[in-house]
């Protein structure tokens, strides 16, 4: 399995990503994650839509709420053909609790607990902490990455403007 340093830190600290980095125009391994009931759910499950998907390390942790709280109200305007996934490697219940608890049902929540397949496959899981640091995927309707941010501090929220340019310019396209 491959590591990359010196790409993330969490408050000035360099952290260790395992797995295969992902770029724009590459097609992800399809993996399996959790859905918040506990059954597998695919990520090809969702070709033919545009998907940004948010990865966080926790929903309990501030950024991750402000940012999962943020992509729910774009998500609400964002139309039928556009779906945003945030994954985490927080348990399934752990992620409707806060779900239902943040009023958030624009999102899907998916758990990457198991196996840590999403964070391997998109070089995005923190060695030792078989955590997933916070990262923005935009894939078009056949599964090609369209736009990505690593972002490099873990207490940082993301280019928000940039990931929902990417999400509406593929939708131009479709």
């Amino acid at each position: 399995m491959s590591e990359r340093d010196s790409v993330v830190t969490m408050k000035g600290q360099p952290l260790v990503l395992v797995g295969t980095e992902v770029k724009v125009g590459d097609t992800p391994e399809d993996v399996s994650l959790a859905a918040n009931d506990l059954s597998e759910v695919k990520l090809s499950s969702y070709r033919g839509k545009v998907c940004i998907i948010s990865v966080v390390p926790s929903l309990d942790t501030p950024v991750c709420d402000i940012m999962t709280r943020r992509f729910n109200e774009e998500a609400g305007q964002l139309g039928e053909d556009v779906v945003v996934l945030t994954i985490s490697a927080d348990l399934p219940f752990a992620q409707a609790r806060w779900c239902g608890a943040a009023e958030v049902d624009n999102v899907v929540t998916l758990s990457d607990y198991r196996d840590a397949s999403f964070g391997e496959a998109y070089g995005v899981l923190i060695k030792g902490l078989r955590l997933l640091t916070r990262a923005v995927f935009v894939v078009d309707i056949d599964g090609v990455v369209r736009y990505e941010q690593v972002v490099p501090e873990l207490t940082d929220e993301p280019d928000y403007q940039a990931a929902l340019a990417a999400a509406k310019g593929l939708l131009v396209r479709t």
